[in-house]
């Protein structure tokens, strides 16, 4: 079979590389390029270029085809731009989640096709499995990685039928230390190399500078709100699902200014660090935002009861199954295990699809429920659906 593997210059999609051609395929690389301003980032002028050294060196051990492709104009229009646009609305994107959706599994799966590509592998910690229905129509399960640190099915929550039926996860049954180890004794030039983080294709920023390309940096005032606030007292009782997944309404009423900052929108929902505000026996943490009146809002200490609530809603139009066969109807209630942030443990859940969207009801009140991160839901290990936090 003929495969095309994104190398990134990683030691994950190399060691898919090897195994690939290890199992008698017919495997290319390739390498894209998805970004080249280097406005706040914090690895240096040109990480993409040690990236691309990296992957051509794999390709050549291996003596594979290597080719090059710059998918940066798509990846700015349907990744960064809409990230502008979220942190714009005081919202949190996964630009990670839209990069697979949009690029890894969309743009670059047509390059790939063009190179005559059969099917398209990656280097992600997940699994793929098939099955076929009483009417042999083929359908696809997306599962988590074998690895419990590692998995990143989270990260292909939004993926469809068709992209799945392309896809091929070969490391999917390893584990790390087990990637590394076959990394070395293959001598993969990226046996011993750091793993990448921060925002997919761009790196490690610097967030405010970096949005600062597009979004204005404007003082406002940070106000504290008190545990005891009565705004917090509808939610200590469990209520109907609807009132729950209500965002608390702060205002400035309700607590008093202690310090400044540059731009609500470049704040987040759970945040410790970049308040600039000592002197407390706890931590203050980030509760909420307001982008109108350019306010934000904070609480000291880990349990303070505004960073925590029971219910989100999922807008209707935003709610994506991986298989539409398995769908929920409007009046129907599924317990399902769900995460709303990477690497966040599997809580237990009730999804209730209505009218106005899909809620969530967790079984225990979640910490930093944030609007434009993706809420994912699983049967064990299979990913069944995803959709973007509307509140």
């Amino acid at each position: 079979m003929r495969v095309v593997v994104g190398l990134s210059g990683g030691v994950d999609s190399s060691v898919a590389a090897y195994l690939l051609k290890e199992q008698g395929h017919e495997v290319i690389g390739l390498f894209m390029r998805n970004w080249h301003d280097t406005t706040g980032t914090l690895e240096g002028d040109c990480p993409w270029y040690d990236d691309q050294v990296f992957a051509e060196l794999v390709a050549k051990r291996l003596d594979i085809e290597f080719h090059y492709v710059d998918l940066s104009e798509q990846y700015r229009t349907r990744v960064v731009e809409y990230m502008f646009s979220e942190y714009e609305k005081g919202r949190t994107p996964n630009p990670d989640v839209l990069c697979n959706r949009e690029i890894k599994f969309d743009v670059f799966l047509k390059e790939a096709l063009k190179l005559g590509a059969e099917r398209v592998a990656t280097g992600h910690y997940c699994r793929r499995e098939e099955w076929v229905d009483n009417e042999g129509t083929m359908h696809y399960r997306l599962l988590a990685g074998s690895d419990p640190n590692k998995d990143q099915s989270y990260f292909l929550c939004q993926l469809t039928q068709e992209q799945l039926s392309y896809a091929m996860f070969p490391i999917g049954d390893l584990l790390k230390p087990e990637v590394r180890r076959i990394a070395e004794e293959q001598r993969l030039a990226t046996a011993k190399r750091k793993d990448s983080q921060g925002i997919c294709f761009v790196g490690k920023v610097d967030l405010p500078v970096f949005l600062q390309q597009k979004l204005a940096a404007k003082q406002g005032n940070v106000h504290e709100i008190l545990p005891h606030s009565p705004r917090f007292a509808i939610k200590c009782e469990d209520g109907d699902y609807k009132s729950l997944a209500e965002p608390y309404r702060l205002t400035v009423r309700d607590g008093k200014k202690i310090g400044t900052h540059n731009g609500a929108h470049f704040y987040t929902i759970g945040q410790r660090k970049g308040l600039g505000i000592g002197g407390r026996k706890e931590s203050l943490f980030v509760i909420g935002t307001d982008v109108v009146d350019n306010v934000v809002f904070v609480g000291e200490g880990d349990n303070h009861p505004g960073l925590h609530r029971k219910a989100l809603r999922i807008l209707p139009e935003e709610v994506h199954w991986v298989d539409p066969a398995g769908l929920m109807q409007v009046g129907e209630r599924r317990d399902y295990l769900v995460r709303i942030r990477y690497r966040q443990p599997l809580q237990k859940a009730q999804l209730i699809m209505d009218e106005e969207g899909l809620y969530i009801l967790f079984k225990e009140p979640q910490r930093g429920i944030t609007a434009g991160q993706f809420a994912a839901w699983y049967d064990g290990d299979n990913l069944v659906g995803s959709g973007v936090i509307e509140k």
